[in-house]
């Protein structure tokens, strides 16, 4: 009997026993893994961005006096040499022959930016002939297999970017005639009160250098205006650019001609742009969080076609993603799997059921992956968002999704 007691005193210490061993043995850290993957790889820059019409003339008053109410709204529609405006001119002022030399500058000035919106056409057409020519050479070449096909659809963008530069170039010399004939009305009329001819009843209309829609009227009420008021905004919402701000650091990054992609913006489908200029000149701008950070403008092309985004319009929001670089094949891991180990990047491995401390070398990073130069296999699991509870040769599960 004592035998059998004592056999039970056993049986039962050693399920004890076993008891506490399991109680207190290592527990498992539940994780998430990813797969380190091999494929293509963008570098790319995320980043808020606002639609602007890329030329927008502000039509102002030419001479002083009391303008009539203006009918026109926002979103209508224009045509070279309509009227959008009548203005009574006012009693004339103090004769005199300042302001006889300042409305002679300001023909002077008129006719300079006259020329320069000319010098400008001309330049655009020129840059037009080359990049014509350089299509024309590249499909040639193209037939031969001598240029890739990256060469060829970068040739062809070149000629659409360089059409629309010409468009902008025209819009902008037909507006500066138009400024041209507004000074020169305003000195003549001031030449006529000097004669002493009678001005009074006289109404002056305002007329319109180019077609397009208004996309603002500055100046609605009937009321007095000066010479120089602005009255209204005239543009063509078709012909419309992304400006981006960046950090500064980031800058640096973005070559011109970058491909774009705009996400985000309203619809599924993403569009197409392209960099047309990285601005030299960055300015202050504070964050969110109350940092000053050093901004800087990029200014993208859309080249998606347009009536896949003409809904569109002045000053609306898009995600702007800049690809600043572009691998064919590179090995991946999620930026959520990193961390610092000192100097260098490391990652919790997982092998035989239990983390790994690895060191990585890598080469680029975007903002949900980087390509790893060395330290990782194509196929390996690593842990993403390791808390502070694994370690290494930490024992881990997955957790189940």
């Amino acid at each position: 009997m004592k035998t059998s007691k004592r056999i039970l005193l056993i049986l039962v210490g050693t399920l004890l026993l076993g008891v506490l061993v399991w109680a207190f043995r290592p527990q498992p850290v539940l994780v998430e893994l990813a797969e380190v993957s091999e494929g293509p790889f963008d570098q790319t820059i995320m980043e808020d961005g606002k639609t602007r019409v890329r030329e927008r003339y502000v039509i102002s008053a030419p001479l002083a006096g009391k303008m009539q109410r203006i009918t026109l709204k926002a979103g209508d529609a224009v045509k070279a040499g309509d009227t959008l405006a009548v203005i009574a001119p006012s009693a004339p002022a103090l004769l005199d022959a300042r302001a006889e030399r300042e409305l002679g500058e300001r023909v002077g000035s008129a006719e300079a930016n006259r020329q320069r919106a000319t010098a400008e056409a001309a330049r655009a057409y020129a840059a037009l002939d080359k990049s014509s020519a350089d299509l024309e050479r590249a499909r040639k070449l193209a037939e031969k297999n001598f240029v890739s096909t990256a060469a060829l659809e970068q040739a062809t963008l070149a000629v659409k970017l360089n059409q629309r530069e010409l468009e902008a170039a025209k819009y902008g010399e037909q507006a500066a005639k138009h400024e041209v004939a507004v000074a020169r009305a305003a000195l003549f009329r001031w030449r006529e009160e000097a004669s002493g001819k009678n001005v009074a009843g006289q109404r002056w209309e305002v007329h319109t250098p180019l077609a397009g829609k208004v996309l603002k009227v500055l100046q609605e009420s009937e009321s007095v205006v000066s010479i120089g008021t602005p009255l209204l905004e005239i543009g063509q919402p078709t012909e419309l650019e992304v400006v981006v701000d960046v950090l500064s650091s980031d800058a640096v990054q973005i070559p011109s001609g970058a491909q774009v992609r705009f996400e985000r913006w309203g619809k599924s489908e993403a569009l197409e742009g392209v960099v047309r200029r990285v601005e030299p000149a960055a300015f202050t701008k504070v964050s969110a969080l109350g940092v000053e950070e050093q901004r800087v403008n990029v200014i993208i092309d859309l080249t998606s076609p347009a009536e896949r985004w003409q809904t569109l319009g002045d000053g609306y929001k898009v995600d702007a993603r800049i690809i600043t670089a572009s691998l064919d094949k590179a090995v991946k891991v999620p930026v959520s799997a990193l961390f610092r180990a000192g100097d260098q990047w490391a990652v919790f491995v997982a092998r035989e059921g239990r983390a790994a401390k690895q060191i990585v070398t890598l080469s680029r990073r975007s903002a949900t992956e980087a390509v790893v130069q060395e330290g990782l296999k194509v196929g390996e699991k690593v842990i993403v968002h390791p808390s502070d509870s694994v370690s290494d040769n930490k024992v881990i599960r997955e957790r189940q999704k």
